[in-house]
């Protein structure tokens, strides 16, 4: 890689480190591409040659988290092992994310931009939307092995991601309440997986 690109590659990490700065102090809607380019140290037109709106750069925030996210995740399904340790790992990485301060407050961001403009906020799904995730995966292998019954498994993710959200999302986002400790983690992750395998397992 040649110098310029090196330079250009900076540059763009700045401008995405300065935006995720302003939009967890300010929000969406405050949050100007002027008062990025400055916290940045760059021009607002080199902003704009990597970003062309504010909506482009805020839904590259929201991949790059997300991308994280599936990868942290990525846990294959093994016909070899319990599904309840399988399965324990996997809540346990989700609840660790839920839990990083900057997943939550980007997330509030996320929720509040996406209530004052419902469009935006399909827009943004739809991106993010594009890599099916890792739970999903993981539900349809085991369902394919014939250790879980039949049902759509994005529809038992979604139901077992929501046993931990009750806990672990929803009440810091919504309520301001603190991250769980380790031990209510733990009986979070048991919990959601004594009733979501006594409805499935085979």
């Amino acid at each position: 890689m040649t110098a310029p690109q090196r330079l250009t590659d900076r540059k763009r990490e700045a401008i995405i480190q300065a935006a995720i700065a302003e939009f967890r102090t300010n929000g969406f809607d405050i949050t100007s591409m002027d008062k990025i380019a400055a916290t940045a140290g760059v021009s607002k037109r080199t902003v704009y040659n990597h970003f062309p709106s504010k909506e482009e750069l805020f839904a590259e925030i929201l991949n790059q988290l997300w991308d994280r996210v599936l990868a942290e995740q990525e846990t294959p399904y093994s016909p070899d092992q319990p599904l309840r340790e399988q399965l324990k790992r996997i809540l346990s990485v989700k609840l660790a994310t839920m839990g990083d301060d900057n997943f939550l407050d980007l997330a509030r961001v996320a929720i509040a931009a996406a209530i004052h403009s419902p469009e935006r906020a399909q827009s943004m799904v739809a991106r993010m939307g594009e890599r099916e995730e890792g739970l999903t995966v993981w539900i349809r292998a085991a369902q394919a092995d014939g250790r879980l019954k039949v049902v759509a498994p994005d529809f038992a993710a979604q139901q077992l991601q929501g046993m931990l959200k009750s806990f672990a999302f929803w009440p810091q986002i919504s309520m301001g309440q603190p991250s769980l400790s380790p031990a209510m983690q733990r009986t979070v992750v048991d919990s959601a997986l004594d009733m979501f395998l006594a409805c499935y397992r085979l």
